[in-house]
């Protein structure tokens, strides 16, 4: 090893769902909405100037920021926005998780977390799920679960299981002196947020994104809401790492998305309906999973190894995603798309699955 590689900082990066280049497929692999945008961002993004593109934008984000606030009903200075929501969460990552104890989080979970927290040299722990793929909320706190910090999805990611709210609290009672961070990637799929427990814990972090309801994945638009006080010390770090983290483009855009709540929940109607379909469809084929509340389904088969309905499945252009790790190698997460994609994914499994 040459000298200057001692000084190298060297970690396993995230591994991203596989992005096929071929035409005619089904991709279902990543999560992303099968619909478009709202019209409103295809209008603005129409009639953008490329002239604009010349100045900086802002850096306080103030237009989407107030679009959001006045979304959720909270104050602007309870908003915070960055590029997608893992670089929201990285940055909170780098702001609130700097104790000597470890941070905990799900063993079954973004795969995302573990990353941050080696990149970061941030120690943690990650603590099982019980056998329905369920947080347990007891295990995060008590004598022996001392910690510097807790972040979770809800629902989980791959899982797709929702803590109740119930559940939330009491993770959040037993741990005042803590951040704790619940990662909303998928709420908008059924779920309940914790948002009304904004005002009540000063160290709740709500993140969420986007990227999967609001089917703007390719923008990278992510945002949290919390304390004033929480929301003030991430911009302390925000400002201190990158001013200008949003693009004009993506400022735009996103407050278009936000404006646009029937198209919003039209499309959100529309997946839930698919996906409780899917779910019905896929027990007459012998699929085994929790209750998802996400845009995808975690499904095992009764008989078939997941891995060979994946390696079946691509030989069609039809792409799932599967995690070849402990506890879930045998396991698909589905993502919803289009009902034709989903009669396409079913019919393709109809042939092999005899």
């Amino acid at each position: 090893m040459k000298e200057w590689e001692k000084l190298v900082r060297k970690v396993t990066p995230y591994v991203p769902g596989e992005q096929p280049n071929e035409r005619d497929i089904v991709k279902l692999n990543t999560n992303e909405n099968p619909y478009p945008p709202a019209p409103g961002v295809q209008r603005v993004l129409r009639e953008m100037k490329a002239d604009e593109l010349r100045l900086y934008p802002d850096p306080t984000a103030a237009g989407l920021v107030e679009c959001i606030a006045q979304y959720y009903q909270v104050k602007s200075s309870q908003v915070f926005t960055g590029v997608g929501s893992d670089d929201v969460l990285a940055m909170a990552f780098m702001t609130f998780f700097n104790g000597k104890d470890p941070v905990l989080f799900p063993e079954i979970t973004y795969s995302f977390y573990d990353v941050w927290a080696d990149v970061f040299r941030i120690p943690y722990q990650q603590i099982p799920l019980d056998e329905k793929f369920q947080i347990v909320p007891s295990d995060y706190f008590g004598e022996n679960r001392k910690n510097g910090g807790i972040i979770f999805p809800n629902p989980n990611a791959p899982t797709g299981v929702e803590l109740p709210q119930e559940a939330i609290e009491s993770i959040l009672l037993h741990n005042p002196d803590v951040v704790v961070i619940v990662d909303e990637a998928y709420v908008d799929f059924g779920a309940e947020s914790a948002l009304p427990f904004i005002d009540k814990y000063e160290n709740l972090l709500i993140v969420q994104t986007f990227s999967k309801s609001r089917s703007m994945a390719g923008m990278r638009i992510g945002y949290a809401i919390g304390s004033e006080k929480l929301i003030r010390y991430l911009n302390d770090v925000k400002y201190s790492v990158n001013s200008y983290t949003m693009n004009r483009t993506a400022l735009a855009l996103g407050i278009e998305a936000i404006k646009d709540d029937a198209y919003f929940k039209k499309n959100l109607k529309n997946l839930m309906e698919t996906r409780e379909w899917v779910k019905d469809e896929l027990k007459g084929l012998g699929f085994l999973f929790e209750d998802s509340k996400a845009n995808f389904i975690f499904a095992s088969h009764k008989s078939v190894p997941a891995k060979e309905i994946f390696e079946e499945l691509k030989k069609e252009h039809i792409y799932v995603r599967y995690f070849p790790k402990p506890r879930i190698d045998n396991y698909l997460r589905i993502s919803i798309g289009t009902r034709g994609e989903m009669g396409k994914l079913l019919n393709a499994m109809k042939k092999f699955l005899k």
